[in-house]
């Protein structure tokens, strides 16, 4: 290594460091704690299930109306949870959620830094330090959630397996729909993008993982599928701040009675939109797109979308910069995706919607309390579509063939 090459790295590694302590310093002031709130409800539903025998769905946590929300092929795959001593649930969690985020991140950012020059060590160490800093990431890290998991799930699915043609693609879409059912979006996606094959697989494979939860826990599947699933009280009040989706726009306008009409309106104009532009991401063979922009549409119609759930916005932010670094150097298309992109990830570490969380009375507080819907619009309709040749998905599966 030269003396050059020495003295760079050396500025790298100090970049980095750097970086994290701010970043770490930043979670010390602006992250709330919330103690793995929904890995204890899992943890403690499981235990009751698997030691007391007692129901899957009758288990709430102590002080709260909080249950287990999760389809039951979801409890069989967490089930040795209830085995394992409490830290160690914790380190797992968290140790699964940074080894399946840090595989996405790479995927869809080491494109950017090789076509770009930069060095993919240090392109991947930055990128992971401000996606620690990301309000949805340290939300489902903090809450224990499995958000990253199934985004891992899909993202396999997307761009390794139906991106290559692959008998097997759908499977992933069907195990992420069958363990929590908004990933299934994607199998809709498949459909209207006319993956007629990959969707059957995905259909079969959800199918198949529902009855086989059905054949081991026909009980806890009769629970669910009959009363728990639409027990709306086991997930929290729609008009909630963080409920960050379309439903909760409509809700906060009217607490007391949130207009299902205007939400469904919203819906089907959103859904259209989706539509028009995922076909048009995969006739040009943006796979990347189409996953990032089916993510974006998913937490737009979901009827609840937790903050934490918003990690299926991160794709589309990376896409952005991908974007943004594919145009000429100074031009307006450049600057327009990196201020773009850098005010939608700096409105998404802020909180900025908690500050409305007691009331989101007159315009401002309509326009602060949705803060984040109105960046997830904003993705759905200005994420740019790009070729084959310059898709992100594609350099991936090239260099794996490779």
């Amino acid at each position: 290594m030269t003396q050059g090459a020495r003295g760079s790295t050396r500025r790298q590694v100090l970049i980095v460091v750097a970086l994290a302590l701010v970043v770490a310093a930043f979670l010390a002031v602006a992250a709330v704690g919330h103690g793995f709130f929904d890995l204890k409800i899992y943890y403690g539903a499981l235990r009751h299930w698997a030691h007391d025998g007692g129901q899957l769905y009758d288990w709430l946590k102590p002080a709260s109306k909080y249950g287990f929300t999760y389809p039951p092929f979801a409890a069989l795959l967490m089930l040795p949870l209830a085995y394992l001593p409490w830290p160690v649930a914790m380190v797992l969690s968290v140790t699964t959620t940074v080894l399946a985020s840090a595989l996405v991140i790479w995927w869809f950012v080491d494109p950017v830094a090789r076509r770009q020059g930069w060095t993919r060590w240090f392109a991947l160490a930055v990128a992971l330090c401000l996606a620690a800093a990301f309000e949805p990431m340290r939300e489902t890290v903090d809450f224990g959630q499995v958000n990253m998991l199934l985004l891992f799930l899909v993202a396999v699915d997307l761009l390794w397996l139906v991106g290559r043609g692959s008998r097997w693609g759908g499977v992933g879409i069907g195990l992420a729909t069958a363990i929590k059912l908004t990933p299934g979006i994607f199998l809709v996606y498949l459909l209207v993008t006319g993956r007629w094959r990959a969707a059957l697989v995905a259909s079969g494979t959800a199918a198949a993982a529902t009855l086989l939860a059905g054949a081991l826990a026909p009980d806890a599947s009769r629970e669910f599928w009959t009363a728990a699933l639409w027990d709306t009280d086991r997930v929290g009040s729609l008009a909630f701040i963080s409920n960050q989706s379309l439903q909760g726009v409509v809700a906060r306008l009217n607490p007391a009675e949130p207009n299902s009409l205007a939400w469904l309106g919203l819906v089907l104009v959103t859904l259209a939109i989706w539509a028009v532009r995922s076909r048009a991401a995969v006739r040009a063979g943006d796979e990347a797109t189409g996953f990032a922009l089916t993510g974006v549409v998913g937490c737009l119609v979901s009827p609840v979308t937790w903050v934490h759930h918003l990690v299926w916005l991160l794709p589309a932010l990376i896409l952005l910069i991908d974007n943004a670094y594919a145009a000429p150097a100074g031009s307006r298309r450049r600057r327009g995706l990196l201020t773009f992109a850098v005010v939608g990830y700096l409105l998404l570490i802020s909180r900025l919607v908690w500050i409305w969380e007691w009331g989101s009375d007159g315009v401002t507080g309509f326009l602060g309390s949705n803060a984040y819907v109105w960046i997830s619009i904003a993705l759905l309709v200005a994420l740019p579509i790009r070729s084959r040749v310059s898709d992100p998905a594609d350099r991936v599966l090239a260099d794996a063939r490779t």
